[in-house]
């Protein structure tokens, strides 16, 4: 396995080794010991998954009051999947860091706790399989609307994407930033 260090501080793409033959293939997606040797030494407590058809978009998603770590990969198909740092005492505040995980191409992204994370599905369905570091908090679920101009992520979408109803009624970066992180002074 390899890691791939991205602009945003802590977020890094994982390359698994996948073992392919005229059968298929074999690679594991996640090994305790490797993973902390690599560096990613999050406790992960729960696994989530969820199925999505071509142009959903879900997204931009955090739980601050519980934040998630997150472990991302696709076991099915490929989506756009992002991660945004939302906190203004970082440098990189409202960057993203952006790239297609898919069940070909088998690389995952690591998103430590307090960034926020969308994803856009790119085939006609896809699998997204997640290990989260914290449980989930109901209530506690805060969100970012996808195309907040703040953050101008260039999203590979033509047209309009799917949303849910939650998703489309994100509010923005400036009122996320308000409402989950001290003034500055």
């Amino acid at each position: 396995m390899e890691l791939e260090t991205t602009p945003l501080a802590g977020v890094v793409v994982v390359k698994p080794k996948a073992f392919a033959d005229e059968r298929g293939y074999f690679l594991e997606t996640y090994q305790a010991l490797r993973y902390q040797e690599a560096g990613i030494t999050a406790n992960f407590v729960q696994d989530n998954s969820s199925r999505s058809v071509k142009n959903v978009l879900r997204g931009l998603h955090a739980q601050p009051g519980q934040p998630q770590g997150k472990l991302v990969r696709v076991s099915r198909g490929a989506v756009w999947d992002v991660a945004v740092d939302p906190n203004p005492a970082s440098p990189t505040y409202r960057q993203y860091f952006g790239l297609e995980l898919s069940d070909t191409n088998h690389l995952q992204l690591y998103i430590p706790p307090g960034y926020l994370h969308g994803f856009l599905t790119l085939s006609e369905e896809a699998d997204l399989n997640y290990k989260c570091t914290n449980f989930y908090a109901p209530g506690g679920e805060a969100a970012v609307h996808w195309n907040d101009p703040q953050l101008a992520i260039d999203w590979p979408l033509r047209g309009q994407p799917i949303l849910s109803p939650a998703d489309s009624a994100n509010g923005s970066l400036t009122d996320y930033v308000d409402t989950h992180f001290e003034p500055r002074r």
